[in-house]
């Protein structure tokens, strides 16, 4: 007799539907040659839909199984894929699949980076993850002791990120002295448009990469034109991901969720993570236009939900007493002409603990950085600088407050373009004689 046609549920809580229809499968029981073949088979295929995937149980003898990576997103019903860096993270139809009994027995949180075995089956049907071998390079029972990201405790930047590389490199030399970066830095760069912002973020990064070889230093672009997100894979050492102006308002906002879980993910481990996010404002269009219209709008067309997830993954940025840390720079968007875009900047002030501002009037006159010194600063820098270093900024900041604030970038440049070093200036600056 003939095999009885089954239905199963997968993880994701959608029926699926067995792959012969009732009128093949009698024609296949009246069929000896047909029915011998069948009966040599383990099981009939059986193809099941998950979200836009075919994830397949297939116990076919002429399976294979590969080691396969990826970065685990989750799906709200419990299961999840493995993500590939080759794809920029993208949705993929080639995807692992990861069973959700499989992350309820291991604890894992969506971002973590798992290595294992993949079932690779037949192309109608996705591969699917066998066995964990690691994840984010511990064993997968020991990975259910590491302290969730919200369990851990937040402190204060106390540990100073130190820009400094080479003598004429002045944007990272003067952001050491006059803006400060810390270890779980949540730092706001406040940008008109043609003011430097992407140079400065890539002078950031060098800075990082040269003296923090142990960081991990990632950039986050959203809605940022193609020929920029090039650029800055070709000028930035540290994993660049990206979903350009070309990609879709779910593009952006699903990376984005997605690489902030993979920061709190290497964070909560201990690490420390350094993430130069560009930019937030188009970040907070995106999911102004993802919540759709819920009946309340602010004045500039922002939606009065539309602001809670991006401040929520800003405010992800902390130092951990435990140890690790997770830093976040990201820029803001002003003087665009878009009063939405000077409404998500009202609503990201005061959010940081870091703000540099840049001025268009010093860029227009070819003053690099174009940073307006005194609108720009660090909360606590007490923290990050030793005494005699903190007096001489303040006298440095008390001289440079009594000019305009054109003439005091240019004055400070030529200053400091005089010393090989911030340390024999600031030698100079503690002997009293301020900038003649």
């Amino acid at each position: 007799m003939g095999k009885k046609k089954t239905r199963f549920k997968p993880q994701g809580g959608r029926s699926g539907r067995v792959g012969t229809n009732q009128n093949n499968q009698n024609q296949n029981n009246h069929n000896p040659r047909r029915r011998r073949r069948r009966g040599t088979e383990n099981n009939a295929r059986q193809q099941v839909s998950v979200s836009d995937y075919d994830a397949v149980e297939s116990t076919n003898g002429d399976t294979t199984m590969h080691a396969g990576y990826g970065l685990l997103e989750l799906h709200p019903n419990g299961y999840g894929f493995l993500r590939s860096p080759a794809t920029n993270y993208e949705r993929e139809r080639t995807d692992p699949f990861v069973p959700g009994t499989m992350i309820e027995k291991y604890r894992l949180r969506p971002g973590v980076m798992i290595r294992g075995f993949i079932q690779q089956t037949r192309k109608s049907q996705g591969p699917r993850v066998r066995e964990i071998v690691d994840v984010d390079g511990l064993p997968p029972d020991d990975y259910a002791d590491v302290k969730t990201f919200d369990s851990l405790t937040p402190i204060n930047p106390e540990e100073w990120y130190r820009l400094e590389t080479k003598p004429t490199q002045l944007t990272t030399r003067i952001m050491d002295l006059l803006t400060p970066l810390g270890r779980g830095q949540r730092a706001l760069i406040v940008a008109p448009p043609r003011s430097g912002k992407t140079i400065l973020l890539q002078h950031i990064s060098s800075g990082i990469a040269a003296n923090y070889p142990g960081v991990k230093l990632m950039v986050l672009l959203i809605d940022e034109r193609p020929e920029e997100v090039t650029d800055m894979k070709r000028n930035v050492v540290g994993e660049v991901v990206a979903s350009s102006l070309d990609q879709d308002v779910e593009s952006h906002v699903r990376l984005s969720q997605l690489m902030i879980e993979r920061c709190k993910r290497l964070a909560e481990m201990g690490k420390d993570v350094f993430l130069l996010m560009d930019s937030i404002t188009r970040l907070a269009r995106a999911f102004n236009k993802w919540v759709g219209n819920t009946g309340r709008t602010m004045s500039g067309g922002v939606d009065i939900k539309a602001m809670d997830i991006p401040k929520k993954l800003f405010a992800t940025a902390r130092a951990f007493e435990e140890g690790g840390s997770l830093t976040i720079v990201g820029t803001a968007l002003v003087d665009t002409g878009s009063r939405m875009d000077d409404l998500i900047f009202q609503e990201f002030k005061g959010t940081g603990n870091m703000e540099l501002v840049l001025d268009r009037k010093l860029a227009d006159r070819r003053v690099w950085p174009a940073i307006d010194i005194q609108q720009s600063g660090t909360r606590r820098e007490e923290l990050l600088h030793s005494p005699d270093v903190l007096h001489a900024v303040t006298m440095l900041r008390r001289t440079l407050s009594t000019m305009h604030h054109v003439d005091a970038m240019e004055q400070l440049t030529r200053q400091l373009g005089r010393f090989q070093t911030n340390e024999e200036f600031i030698h100079l600056i503690a002997g009293a004689k301020g900038l003649d």
